[in-house]
């Protein structure tokens, strides 16, 4: 049985789904980010540092920007849980639902039925700490929990790894299907941009070079 006390964070750990959930719902793991799948449970404690909340805030940016200028239908969700009953759940750094007809959730304080609504169309991670991870097992997570698209930011690289997900499986991609006309290059272009920039000037030229395409 897995109990607080002994539990360990920051890993992945063998739990039945209610041991994860009377763990994940509890006041003590109010603030963490949880993950479940495949009977194995995670839940993230370590402190999130500059690095990885700038990085994050300049690619969804970039999302939202050429969606906007595209007029692609799009809702950002940012640090939101995401929970199939009995068979899983994430929290990923921000995540997106994109194109017409889907199941939104609404604003609710609990996490998204995903057996009440779409899981999200892309989904992205920030990798500083959780690197292996996140391209390995949240990975797997991603391919069943129905996941279009799935990026993965390698924060130390600065630098955007793209998957798209179709049938169970993922493959690396370089021009995102989601959002037709995004290529992968202009966002590895913009993120060195932040340390010379600030972001009033890494948007114009987004916009300019979106513009173009």
């Amino acid at each position: 049985m897995v109990s607080s006390s002994t539990f360990a964070t920051d890993t992945w750990v063998k739990a039945t789904w209610e041991e994860f959930l009377e763990l994940a719902d509890s006041p003590e793991y109010e603030k963490a980010r949880c993950y479940y799948h495949q009977g194995y449970m995670r839940i993230e404690m370590a402190a999130i540092g500059s690095r990885h909340g700038r990085q994050n805030s300049l690619v969804a940016n970039v999302i939202t920007i050429f969606a906007t200028l595209k007029d692609i239908e799009i809702v950002e969700f940012t640090n939101t849980s995401y929970r199939k009953e009995g068979l899983g759940e994430f929290q990923p750094d921000s995540s997106f639902y994109i194109g017409s007809g889907l199941r939104i959730p609404p604003e609710i304080d609990s996490p998204v039925d995903l057996n009440e609504y779409d899981p999200p169309t892309l989904v992205l991670e920030v990798g500083s700490t959780t690197l292996s991870d996140d391209l390995g097992f949240k990975r797997l997570l991603y391919e069943q929990a129905g996941v279009r698209e799935y990026w993965v930011n390698d924060a130390k690289a600065g630098e955007v790894i793209g998957f798209s997900i179709s049938e169970g499986r993922s493959g690396q991609i370089h021009q995102f299907l989601v959002l037709p006309g995004l290529s992968l290059s202009v966002i590895n272009e913009a993120l060195p941009r932040r340390k010379t920039q600030k972001d009033n000037e890494i948007n114009r030229w987004l916009i300019e070079t979106f513009n173009q395409i």
